[in-house]
């Protein structure tokens, strides 16, 4: 009796997620034109745009790493990472009308986001992956566990200091203007666009601090494989996500009465 009253406790859950999730879409997207489609064409589009204008301006190779695949893990991380940001941040603000409904929590409204951005980002990453694979700018991975691990990680980390930021958020108005900038911020200290590899030791050893750091050199492992020196350490990554996760949860908890439904 206990068991079933505890898987039928996660289906409504889920439910009301899916829900969510079909309606964050919807509002987002439209349902005319190419509609769902732009939750992975967004982000190609930036993608390969980025990707064109580097090719365009950069050699072939820098620092004995391939330019293509370098782009494509890079800048497809900092479309993980930033839309967690943005997007998660401005959650429950832009979707106050449905705290009404005595069913919807913000924590439905926040996971309902993270799972939209994760699998919109990793079905890009997907599609850009097979056309740079098609047209021989890239290899397959030389570790594809490595490459799902690093992927994953990114997105805990990520998720981790998103939820940090809403809680702040919800509490301090002056964060939620602060989170565009954080999201700036990262693009130069997250690892996206250099290789840890690349830095001289007092550097490498600071950034190291950076839990974001850790996914994308996993990632790159898988991608570039053993030849091409990478650096992480995916127990204090996993680790300190946790802690983000948890003390972004709380503060999430903590903020409720904030919350002002109009």
């Amino acid at each position: 009796m206990t068991g079933q009253m505890v898987s039928g406790a996660i289906e409504r859950q889920w439910r009301i997620v899916s829900a969510l999730i079909m309606r964050e879409m919807t509002t987002r997207f439209g349902r005319q034109g190419l509609g769902f489609a732009w939750v992975i064409g967004e982000p190609l589009l930036f993608c390969f745009g980025v990707l064109i204008l580097w090719t365009a301006t950069k050699p072939a190779y820098e620092h004995g790493v391939r330019l293509a695949p370098f782009v494509m893990t890079g800048y497809m991380s900092i479309i993980l990472m930033r839309h967690f940001l943005s997007l998660l941040a401005s959650a429950i603000q832009a979707n106050l009308g449905l705290m009404y409904h005595r069913e919807v929590a913000p924590l439905h409204l926040l996971i309902s986001r993270a799972l939209l951005e994760l699998g919109g980002a990793t079905g890009a990453f997907m599609v850009v992956y097979g056309v740079l694979l098609a047209l021989n700018q890239v290899s397959l991975p030389h570790n594809y566990l490595l490459l799902y691990c690093g992927w994953l990680l990114l997105a805990w980390t990520a998720l981790g200091f998103a939820l940090l930021l809403t809680g702040l958020s919800m509490r301090y108005e002056l964060m939620e203007r602060l989170v565009p900038v954080i999201g700036y911020i990262l693009v130069p200290i997250s690892g996206a666009f250099f290789m840890v590899s690349w830095l001289p030791g007092p550097a490498r050893e600071l950034i190291m601090f950076i839990p974001f750091v850790h996914g994308i050199e996993m990632l790159r492992s898988g991608v570039f494989g053993e030849f091409v020196p990478t650096y992480y350490n995916w127990p204090y990554a996993l680790f300190t996500g946790a802690i983000m996760n948890i003390g972004g949860l709380l503060i999430i908890s903590a903020s409720r009465d904030r919350i002002e439904v109009e």
